[in-house]
């Protein structure tokens, strides 16, 4: 546990140093006022907490600061932290045990770190004695096909592609007979990074999202969201537009090791009511963690 701890608190360090830092300072012996309730806005709104989530958390500590008389700044601390926490949705991480094989949908913009979280999520399940397989649904950028099958021979994966240029559609409708004829367990489609503001590319991820349950009824039986956590606030607006294009059920936040944003889990939160996942706090594969929301604020606030 001590490890978990200490991987979150040097994961956030970015994230702590240049905002969540600030409300240790706040917290002193100095008199709760008006000046107390103004600052604490600024810095939650700076580390990119959001607005909604900002004045949720506020107007809890002040009803908390009239209940149970508290005077000083010092008393809020062990509050905010538990106010903090409470913000956050504790994942309920899916049993994908009664389907075989189980078809998890990874979707998110260029650049967001998707297909190596992809790998990294392979790899989790592979060390866990499952029988993994990966379908190379991105078959825009000849690059990221290439991308997966390095991951795939690197991690003895079996990778189903299809020519470059290929329908994505028919590239998952491939993966998941194979899957099923080769008695996998779970199988990870990796779809083409898209900009949410490109209305066509948005309509053929919904196309291929038909493909798989008409293919396959009831899957996908996850669709994830895999976000890049340096991009603040913008990862927020990214995260809408996918939720109303398919039907996301989980986040996974990348890089946030390389962040100083750490914050935007909380909008995030609180704007779609979608579980994180799992966070990356490193480039190498058991790096991303599952999302613990205890050891994510331990990590803002220690």
């Amino acid at each position: 546990m001590a490890d978990i701890f200490t991987k979150w608190i040097k994961g956030l360090e970015k994230t702590r140093k240049v905002t969540f830092g600030r409300l240790a300072a706040m917290f002193g012996a100095t008199e709760i006022d008006a000046n107390t309730w103004d600052e604490l806005e600024a810095i939650l709104i700076q580390a990119d907490l959001g607005i909604n989530t900002t004045q949720q958390i506020i107007v809890n500590l002040m009803h908390i600061v009239d209940q149970e008389g508290l005077t000083k700044t010092s008393d809020l601390q062990e509050f905010m932290k538990v106010e903090l926490i409470n913000q956050l949705i504790e994942p309920i991480f899916p049993d994908f045990s009664s389907h075989k094989p189980a078809v998890i949908l990874v979707v998110g913009v260029n650049g967001s770190g998707k297909t190596t979280t992809l790998a990294k999520l392979g790899k989790m399940q592979k060390d866990s004695g499952k029988k993994v397989l990966f379908a190379a649904a991105d078959t825009f950028r000849a690059a990221a096909v290439d991308q997966l099958q390095v991951w795939g021979d690197r991690l003895d994966i079996p990778v189903i592609s299809g020519q470059d240029g290929a329908d994505p559609g028919s590239v998952a409708f491939d993966a998941i007979q194979a899957g099923k004829s080769r008695n996998v367990d779970l199988i990870y489609i990796d779809t083409a990074g898209r900009l949410h503001t490109r209305f066509n590319l948005m309509e053929e991820l919904k196309k291929v999202y038909r493909v798989i349950a008409k293919t396959y009824p009831g899957a996908p039986h996850a669709t994830w969201l895999v976000l890049d956590a340096t991009t603040g606030q913008n990862a927020l607006l990214q995260a809408k537009a996918f939720k109303e294009a398919v039907n996301i059920n989980g986040v996974i936040l990348t890089k946030m090791d390389s962040s100083a944003r750490g914050g935007m889990a909380f909008a995030i939160q609180k704007e779609l009511n979608v579980p994180i996942l799992y966070v990356g706090l490193g480039e190498k594969p058991e790096d991303l963690q599952k999302f613990d929301r205890n050891g994510f604020v331990q990590g803002l606030l220690t």
